[in-house]
């Protein structure tokens, strides 16, 4: 309600901001969206500056593709610091060390298109359709690598805009507004809701959903995490979200498997918050379940596929693990067992072997394409020296937070988007509130991935092998 009294009030100063400049008028709707910009930061009136922002943002969303890269050059180009007046204000505090020229410096340093943005922003809906706005812009940076300071600006404000002290936590439940379910449908990319029955079940009594709000996008959650509380770790995803299965007393679950997390803004890509969102659920879900003993995730692997095709066809732009040679060879004699020998001379590789298994449609019965999955997806998740870091995105987010890798579960998730990207591997990051702050520092600062016992043992054994 009170989101809804201000936008009503913008949208009368906005009115009669129009009014008092003239916007409606002939000549001043013929000026073009650089002319209003340039208008709108030399402007000091409050009713013409949001009325401005309002006109320009309303032009800017009719823009096609084309028209919307000439405004972000002219953005980059023509609202950029004045370089001549950096240098004058920074040989001046070279000389006087002063506080004054300090600041008159910074404020030179400073491209004039973040003070443009933050007068957008007073529009109404003015931050959200800038998030829109840069998310147009992410879609051309590439190609356009001189718009990456304009970029750069951008992430830069909304860093400061949805800072974690504005976000709003709230629980997301079959009662929530019916605009705000709809948008978990159509937001949802990990594990796809297939409509209305399908969502119901996953916001039943042993299910839970968290996402975080922003004042200014009220009706947006700007990141949203699924929870599932059942008995014991899961290694299924299928149990987790089939719309038919049982609903299970919460006070009898042990164990809370976060299935799906979900950012909702391309426009605040590179703004993270999603690290913020997992440790508040973390203690909502610890207050509200005591018996709890178990927090843990049902992880998709991204980069695994990718990994595993571009080692077994020896492509040039990839530099394999160097553990993967020496998994492959220790599965020698269960790989030759499991192959179906041509009957010409040709002997086969134990990468054609494993290439033919996962060609031969992946089944759970298939104990020795499981077991090498295993082996392969610990080595791809535990980089070696000579490779130096994780890739995994959402590894890195997970061990970033302070999960530890716990287990590793093949045939997960045999959907085709699962097969595609992991082979249907999942994994399972936990979560002990005891230990998360002391396994952040020690992935962050040292890069060093904290493992269950099992895993731990066995990685052990690999290197051993290898050396």
């Amino acid at each position: 309600m009170k989101n809804l009294w201000f936008r009503n009030m913008l949208d009368s100063i906005a009115l009669q901001g129009r009014e008092l400049i003239g916007l409606d008028n002939a000549e001043r709707s013929q000026q073009s969206i650089g002319t209003l910009c340039s208008q709108l930061l030399a402007g000091r009136g409050e009713a013409s500056g949001i009325a401005l922002s309002q006109e320009i943002l309303r032009r800017y969303s009719d823009l096609n593709n084309a028209d919307k890269l000439s405004f972000f050059h002219i953005l980059a180009m023509y609202f950029s610091p004045d370089l001549e007046a950096m240098q004058m204000a920074f040989r001046r505090y070279q000389k006087s060390l002063s506080a004054e020229d300090l600041i008159a410096l910074n404020s030179t340093v400073e491209a004039p298109r973040q003070e443009l943005f933050r007068r957008l922003n007073m529009a109404p809906e003015g931050t959200a359709n800038l998030v829109s706005l840069r998310a147009d812009l992410l879609t051309v940076l590439t190609k356009n690598p001189t718009l990456k300071s304009l970029d750069a600006d951008l992430k830069h404000l909304f860093s400061s805009w949805f800072n974690r002290g504005f976000l709003q936590l709230h629980s997301i439940d079959w009662k929530s507004p019916a605009y705000i379910l709809e948008k978990l449908i159509n937001y949802e990319s990990v594990h796809a809701i297939d409509g209305w029955d399908d969502l119901r079940r996953r916001l039943l009594k042993d299910r839970r959903c968290f996402a975080f709000f922003h004042p200014a996008m009220p009706d947006e959650p700007l990141i949203f995490i699924e929870v599932a509380l059942v008995q014991g770790l899961s290694s299924k995803i299928s149990v987790l979200i089939d719309p038919h299965a049982p609903v299970l007393d919460p006070a009898l679950a042990d164990t809370a498997i976060f299935y799906s997390i979900n950012n909702t803004q391309k426009g605040l890509r590179g703004i993270s918050f999603g690290n913020f969102l997992i440790k508040q659920v973390l203690t909502e879900l610890s207050a509200e379940f005591p018996a709890l003993r178990v927090l843990s995730t049902l992880s998709p692997l991204p980069t695994f596929a990718d990994a595993l095709h571009r080692w077994l066809k020896q492509t040039s732009d990839h530099q394999p693990n160097p553990m993967f040679d020496s998994i492959l060879s220790s599965h020698h004699d269960a790989l030759k067992q499991a192959s179906v020998e041509p009957d010409f001379s040709t002997t086969l590789t134990d990468k054609d072997r494993l290439q033919n298994l996962f060609d031969d449609h992946l089944q759970e019965s298939n104990v020795v394409a499981s077991n090498v999955l295993a082996d392969l997806a610990l080595a791809h998740l535990t980089p070696s020296d000579q490779q130096k870091r994780l890739t995994d995105p959402v590894a890195l987010f997970h061990l970033a937070n302070g999960a530890r890798l716990e287990r590793i579960n093949t045939f997960a998730d045999m959907s085709l988007h699962g097969q595609a990207i992991s082979y249907g591997v999942m994994v399972n990051y936990l979560y002990d509130l005891r230990d998360v702050e002391v396994n952040h520092e020690a992935f962050v600062a040292e890069g060093k991935v904290r493992l269950s016992d099992a895993l731990d043992k066995k990685l052990r054994q690999f290197k051993k092998s290898a050396a």
